[in-house]
């Protein structure tokens, strides 16, 4: 049942988005629930590593990482191959410089420090930028810190793009070295599998990786095989390891080094996901697997990719596939095939992940979210944000057409994203874990130097496909910040013209217009200490009021989850009235009929056969006065016409669903 009123009360029934990434509120302390998460986190953590769990954390952590040897040292060596033939020397310099690079990004920057700032268990740049937050006093800084999350999670997102198009690529342009006729077939192979890639994630992640461990197991085997075969014909590449050949070629080459740093950084795209994914394994198992099997076999590989080009200079066409024999090439290109496919799987599900975040914080409207596995909260698929990815990737296909071309806008979103994160921990480490100045500036203004000098590296691509990940997370950072600001004009309206709970409830045992009729109502309002426009509407269209009434607030706290004791807060207003609040963090989806049915058990009186969940629809229309230019309104108005509605957000049952339309002025 819909209605409309002229009210311009705007709804109020939309989830209140956390203060953590405007910083407009201060930060709470941590509360009893959130330290006991902690603890129990930590203890998860501290269990013994398993083969099973480096298993797991092959499959979905080191997908992107695992797939770079395909084309990142061949797209550094052509860097400098368009101005004179690279001679051995400079070979030596180039896998030095990936060498190295793995080295000091992922090991020491990633691996030893920066997985350090988790957030009750959780990583991945908006826990990051929470922690932050929590940090720091000041009102300014922790709007500045905010942002500095939103960016690179906008980044991530142009990576999320870029990923299955550029792995899908370079895997399938194997096929060139044992049949060139095949080249014609490519682009349409690459579009043939996104296409079933992203048809399939309704699924579920659990399982469509049922194999993803095995595979990459076997994938990064097979890395470290064929480059110690290389290695064992021609040992002089090991020189590389020794620092001084780096050194001579960024000395020696100047700008052209600078040139080819912008290739280099290619060997570590997917470092951020070590970070991302520590939540769902802890990180324990993420170093161990690292340390002991993903870095020796990824820097065998790029090794002997080196060593097969001082003896075979024309292998430099596609060197990783030149490795295997002949025989090999045909089975390797379907093996490589299938782990850009679960590399590009793992950025689709870590952009389900943050996209559901930065929801639950406030900064993209509602949209479905469906659980594809109900013993695993964090398996969950996004229709809508799908189609964007897939959609994304095809043109990216049809666009840049080969992956050598593709790679320049791969590095700017990789790059960005880790300057963002170093940022963030200079005030992590400095005001969460107490570390001297002197000790977090020796540390990181380092790693910024580094992540900067690659990113402007790669702003030299930018004519050349650069723009891309720019373009997108500019485009994104303006829709969230317009929704936010949007949101936050809708919510003064509604404290302007709202009535008090406490006015309401003091009024009610007077009132003799209102009736009493049997159930029970659940009116769901974004603020409990105002009565929501649902039950206004309801009072002044039907003129009865249940005989068990419910107010269901939905808040967002600054945390990955809210524990089980920590999950909602009730309060009796009167006889057969009362106020519920009920918390999720932002690695979580509502379920609110769910959470009422448990409260039963703390003496709630809920009827879910009986209860009918009372809502309000926004209508927006512009105001005359709006605080917000016309092109941005614009925008907004976009965004809130496509939102999913509250009671599917919020897994409503919607034949139990009353709705009144409320026209709100923004």
């Amino acid at each position: 049942m819909t209605t409309e009123s002229d009210s311009s009360e705007p709804s109020g029934e939309v989830p209140k988005g956390d203060t953590a990434g405007t910083g407009e509120a201060a930060a709470a302390p941590a509360t009893p629930e959130m330290r006991e998460y902690a603890a129990d986190t930590a203890s998860h953590m501290a269990a013994p590593v398993g083969f099973a769990a480096v298993l797991s954390v092959l499959g979905v952590v080191y997908g992107d990482i695992g797939t770079s040897p395909l084309y990142a040292l061949r797209s550094t060596i052509q860097a400098i191959s368009g101005h004179h033939q690279a001679q051995p020397w400079e070979i030596l310099g180039i896998e030095g410089l990936i060498f190295w690079t793995l080295i000091l990004i992922v090991t020491i920057k990633y691996v030893l420090l920066v997985m350090r700032a988790d957030y009750n268990g959780e990583g991945g740049i908006l826990a990051l930028a929470s922690l932050a937050q929590r940090a720091t006093p000041h009102l300014r800084w922790r709007y500045a810190l905010g942002m500095i999350g939103i960016t690179g999670a906008c980044l991530f997102f142009g990576d999320g793009i870029i990923t299955p198009a550029i792995s899908v690529l370079s895997a399938i342009e194997g096929l060139e070295i044992s049949i060139p006729a095949a080249g014609d077939f490519i682009l349409p192979m690459a579009i043939a599998i996104l296409i079933g890639l992203f048809s399939m994630q309704w699924i579920g992640t659990g399982k469509v990786g049922a194999v993803f461990g095995p595979v990459m197991l076997l994938w990064f085997s097979t890395l470290g095989g064929l480059g110690l075969v290389q290695i064992f014909h021609h040992p002089g590449i090991l020189a590389a390891i020794w620092p001084y050949y780096a050194i001579k070629f960024t000395i020696y080459h100047g700008f052209l080094s600078f040139l080819a740093l912008g290739s280099v950084v290619l060997c570590v795209t997917g470092a951020e996901a070590l970070y991302a994914d520590m939540g769902h394994f802890g990180a324990r198992p993420i170093r161990y697997a690292w340390t002991f099997f993903v870095l020796p076999t990824l820097a065998l590989n790029y090794l002997g990719q080196g060593a097969l080009i001082l003896e075979h200079p024309q292998a430099l066409a596609n060197p990783f596939f030149l490795m295997a024999p002949h025989w090999m090439q045909i089975p390797l290109v379907v093996l490589s095939t299938f782990a850009t496919v679960i590399a590009s799987q793992a950025g689709i599900s870590g952009g389900f992940q943050v996209c559901r975040q930065l929801i639950q914080l406030g900064y993209l409207p509602r949209m479905q979210i469906r659980h594809t596995n109900a013993e695993e909260e964090g398996q969950i698929y996004l229709p809508e944000f799908n189609r964007f990815l897939a959609v994304g990737a095809i043109i990216l296909v049809l666009a840049f057409r080969s992956s050598d071309r593709l790679a320049a806008a791969y590095g700017i979103a990789v790059t960005g994203t880790f300057i963002c994160t170093t940022l963030l921990c200079f005030v992590v480490f400095r005001l969460q874990f107490r570390w001297s100045t002197a000790a977090v500036c020796g540390t990181f203004i380092p790693f910024l130097l580094i992540d900067s000098t690659f990113f402007s590296a790669n702003a030299m691509k930018i004519p050349d496909g650069g723009w891309v990940p720019l373009m997108l997370g500019c485009a994104m950072t303006l829709a969230m910040t317009t929704w936010k600001r949007g949101r936050s004009l809708i919510a003064a309206r509604r404290n302007q013209d709202a009535l008090p709970m406490a006015s309401f409830m003091a009024r009610l045992p007077q009132s003799r217009t209102i009736i009493r009729v049997p159930g029970m109502a659940v009116f769901m309002t974004s603020d409990p200490d105002v009565v929501p426009p649902s039950l206004l509407h309801n009072l002044r269209h039907n003129k009865v009021l249940h005989d068990h009434v419910l107010f269901v607030t939905v808040e967002n706290i600054d945390a990955p989850e809210a524990t089980p004791g920590h999950r909602a807060a009730t309060l009796e207003l009167a006889p057969d009235i009362s106020r519920v609040i009920l918390r999720y963090g932002f690695m979580e989806t509502p379920n609110v009929p769910r959470a009422l049915q448990d409260l039963k058990t703390a003496g709630l009186n809920f009827d879910a056969a009986q209860a009918s969940y009372f809502t309000s629809r926004e209508r927006l229309v512009r105001s005359p006065m709006s605080k917000m230019t016309h092109w941005r309104l614009s925008i907004f108005l976009f965004m809130a016409r496509n939102a999913t509605p509250v009671t599917d957000f919020f897994r409503i049952p919607p034949d139990k669903v009353v709705e009144f339309g409320v026209k709100v002025s923004v």
